[in-house]
C-alpha cells in the first residue's frame, strides 16, 4: 500500500514561520515534520510515499528528492492552484494502486497503521476515516456514528457548547481507489463538505475508526511549540523519538559548551552551536544547528533554529526564532515567533 501525504497548505495560522518553510518542513525536535511522518510510516513497511505539493514545494523536494536516502521511494504531484483534500487527492489519481493511506500534512500522532488498515479491511467499505476525541472540537469536523461505527453525520466546526460529540475527524483516510470517481478532477474540492455528503446521502457507507494515540494538528505556534514538548517527554511513539527519551539532555557533534553554562533538561541541541557563559537552557527547549547562544542569554520552553543567533542578556521564552535570524542584545522575546 503507498500513503499519499497532502503537504501543499499555505499554513496561514503558522505564521510568520511558513514565510521561511512550508508547514510540513517545519522542525520538531530539530527534524522537519515531514521526516518524522515519513520515517514513521516506514516502520509500518509503506515505502512508496506521494507527496502532494503546493506553496514551497520546492523545500520540500530538494531535502527529499526520490527519498533514496530515507529507504524510500517518493513522487511527487503538484498543484497550481489550491486544490482542497478532495481535488489534492484526485490530482495523484494515476499514481494511486487499489488502496490508499491518506495524511494531512500537519497531523503529528502515532497512530497503529496496522489497526487502521485491518479495520478498512475488514469493515469492507470504500473509506475508512480515523477520528479521535479532543477537548475542543469547535476547531474541527465532528463525526456521529452509529452502532457499527458507520458514520452519519459531519458536522463541521460547531461552537463548543452546541457540539454532539468531541469526537472528530483526524485526517487520517483509508481510501479504495473507486472513491476516486465521485472526486471532479480539475478545481478545488473538500472532502468534508462536497464528497463525504454524497456518499452518506447514497448510502456508501463511511466507517470511523476510534483511537487513543497519540494526536496534535500542529497548525499554529502554541501547538508547534506542544509538539516539541511532547517529543521532548517522550510522550509520542515514533521511530524518530528513542533518541530523545533515553537521555534529557540531547548534544549534537562539535557542539561547545562553556563550563560556566547552564542547561537543565529535557534539550536537544544540535550540531556545530556554541552555547557562550553564564547562558542559561532551560527544560522544554530545542536549539538548532549551527546556533551562536551569547553570554548571559536565557532560553526557556522555547524553538530556536537552524543558524540562528541569540545577542548578550537576550530572553527568549515560550518563542520560537526561525532560521537566520539574529535576537539582539538584551533583546526579549516572550510567546512570539520571530522569521
Amino acid at each position: 500500500m503507498k500513503a499519499l501525504i497532502l503537504a501543499g497548505g499555505k499554513g496561514m495560522r503558522l505564521l510568520p514561520l511558513t514565510k521561511v518553510l512550508p508547514k510540513p518542513m517545519v522542525p520538531i525536535v530539530n527534524k522537519p515534520f515531514l521526516h518524522h511522518l515519513i520515517e514513521y510510516l516506514k516502520s509500518y513497511g509503506i515505502n512508496e510515499i506521494i507527496l502532494s505539493l503546493g506553496y514551497k514545494g520546492e523545500e520540500i523536494k530538494k531535502y527529499f528528492d526520490d527519498g533514496k536516502n530515507f529507504g524510500v521511494k517518493i513522487y511527487y504531484v503538484e498543484e497550481n492552484t489550491p486544490l482542497g483534500t478532495g481535488g489534492a487527492i484526485k490530482n495523484a489519481e494515476d499514481l494511486i494502486d487499489d488502496q490508499i493511506i491518506i495524511f494531512n500534512g500537519d497531523i503529528l500522532t502515532d497512530i497503529d497503521l496496522e489497526d487502521l488498515i485491518n479495520y478498512h479491511k475488514a469493515k469492507k467499505g470504500l473509506v475508512t476515516i480515523a477520528l479521535t476525541r479532543v477537548e475542543d472540537p469547535s476547531q474541527y469536523g465532528v463525526v456521529l456514528l452509529d452502532e457499527s461505527s458507520q458514520i452519519k453525520s459531519f458536522i463541521e466546526k460547531p461552537k463548543k457548547e452546541e457540539a454532539p460529540s468531541n469526537l472528530i475527524n483526524a485526517g487520517i483516510y483509508v481510501f479504495e481507489k473507486e472513491i476516486l470517481n465521485y472526486i471532479p478532477k480539475g478545481r478545488e474540492v473538500s472532502l468534508e463538505k462536497e464528497i463525504y455528503p454524497v456518499l452518506l446521502k447514497e448510502n456508501i457507507p463511511i466507517y470511523g475508526f476510534e483511537f487513543d494515540g497519540y494526536w496534535l494538528d500542529i497548525g499554529n505556534l502554541h501547538k508547534y511549540l506542544k509538539a516539541n514538548k511532547d517529543m521532548l517527554l517522550g510522550k509520542i511513539k515514533l521511530p524518530t523519538s528513542k533518541m530523545i527519551t533515553t537521555n534529557k539532555i540531547v548534544m549534537g557533534e562539535n557542539t561547545e559548551v562553556h563550563p560556566k553554562a547552564k542547561i537543565e533538561g529535557p534539550v536537544i541541541i544540535g550540531d556545530n552551536t556554541v552555547i557562550d557563559k553564564n547562558s542559561e537552557i532551560h527544560p522544554m527547549s530545542v536549539i538548532g544547528n549551527n546556533v551562536i547562544i551569547e553570554k548571559n542569554a536565557k532560553i526557556k520552553e522555547s524553538i530556536i533554529w537552524d543558524n540562528a543567533k541569540i545577542g548578550e542578556n537576550a530572553y527568549v521564552e515560550n518563542s520560537v526564532i526561525a532560521s537566520h535570524r539574529t535576537i539582539s542584545d538584551n533583546e526579549k522575546i516572550i510567546s512570539n515567533a520571530v522569521a
